[in-house]
C-alpha cells in the first residue's frame, strides 16, 4: 500500500520541481548546505528516489538549480533598484539604492545569500557555464550604473588598480572582448562589491558591531564613502570620456 500511495502523492503534487526545491531549503535552514540529501527530501515530500532523480539527478544538480534561483532573485532585486531613480544626474541615487536592495534582499533571504556568496557546499564544483550568465545579470545593474558615470566623465578611476585576468579566469572571456574603459568599470564594480559584501556577510553571521539598533549605521556610511571615492559631482567632471555605451 506504502509503495503505491507515494507514486500517486507525487503525480499529485502541481509542481514537484519547486516543492523539492522548497524541501531543499528547509533541509539548508535546519541542517546546513553540506548535509543536503536527496533521499531525505524524497521522504519528507512522500515520493521515491527514482521520482526525485527524474527532476534532479543528484545532489549537485539541485544545487546548481538552487543558486541559479538565488541568483535570479538577487538580479531581479538589483534590477528593480536600479529603476527606481530614473533619468541623468540621478545616477548616485540609482547607485545608492542597489546598495540599500543589496542589503535589504541579503537580511531577507540570508540562506540563499549565503549559498551563492558563504562558504561553498563541500564537493560541489560549480558549472560555470551554467551560472556565469545569472551572476553576470546580478551584477548587471551595478556595472550599468558605473558604465553610466564613466560616460559622463564623473568615474573617479584615478589610481585604481586594472584587471589582470588569466585563462582559465571565469571572468577571462568576457574582460577578453572588453575595452579599456570597460576594464576600468568592471574594477570599480568589483571594488564596490567587495566593500559592500563585506559589511553585509558580517552583519548576517553575527559578526558585525551594531552600529544603531538595527545595524544599519555603518552601512550606510560605507554607502557614502563610495560615493565620495568614485563619483565626480557633475561641475568637477572633465569632458566627455568617449566611452561608449554600447558595450
Amino acid at each position: 500500500m506504502t509503495t503505491m500511495a507515494r507514486p500517486f502523492k507525487a503525480l499529485q503534487m502541481p509542481n514537484l520541481s519547486e516543492s523539492i526545491k522548497e524541501a531543499a531549503w528547509r533541509q539548508i535552514n535546519e541542517f546546513g548546505a553540506s548535509s543536503l540529501s536527496l533521499r531525505k527530501i524524497a521522504r519528507e515530500l512522500g515520493i521515491t528516489a527514482p521520482a526525485i532523480y527524474n527532476y534532479f539527478p543528484d545532489r549537485d544538480a539541485l544545487v546548481t538549480a538552487l543558486i541559479i534561483d538565488a541568483y535570479a532573485s538577487f538580479g531581479d532585486c538589483q534590477h528593480e533598484a536600479g529603476q527606481a531613480h530614473p533619468g541623468q544626474g540621478r545616477e548616485i541615487e540609482r547607485l545608492k539604492a542597489t546598495g540599500l536592495a543589496y542589503r535589504k534582499w541579503a537580511l531577507v533571504h540570508p540562506l540563499r545569500y549565503l549559498l551563492i556568496f558563504g562558504n561553498p557546499v563541500p564537493g560541489y564544483v560549480p558549472p560555470m557555464q551554467k551560472l556565469l550568465p545569472v551572476m553576470m545579470r546580478s551584477l548587471g545593474t551595478l556595472v550599468g550604473i558605473i558604465a553610466e558615470l564613466h560616460v559622463l566623465g564623473r568615474l573617479h578611476i584615478e589610481g585604481v588598480p586594472l584587471p589582470m585576468l588569466k585563462p582559465g579566469n571565469r571572468f577571462f572571456a568576457l574582460m577578453e572582448t572588453a575595452d579599456e574603459g570597460m576594464h576600468a568599470v568592471y574594477a570599480v564594480a568589483m571594488l564596490i562589491w567587495s566593500r559592500v559584501h563585506g559589511l553585509v556577510s558580517l552583519e548576517i553571521t553575527g559578526q558585525q558591531l551594531p552600529f544603531a539598533e538595527d545595524g544599519a549605521a555603518l552601512y550606510l556610511f560605507e554607502l557614502d564613502s563610495i560615493c565620495r571615492q568614485f563619483v565626480r559631482s557633475p561641475e568637477s567632471a572633465p569632458d566627455a570620456t568617449g566611452f561608449s555605451s554600447n558595450h
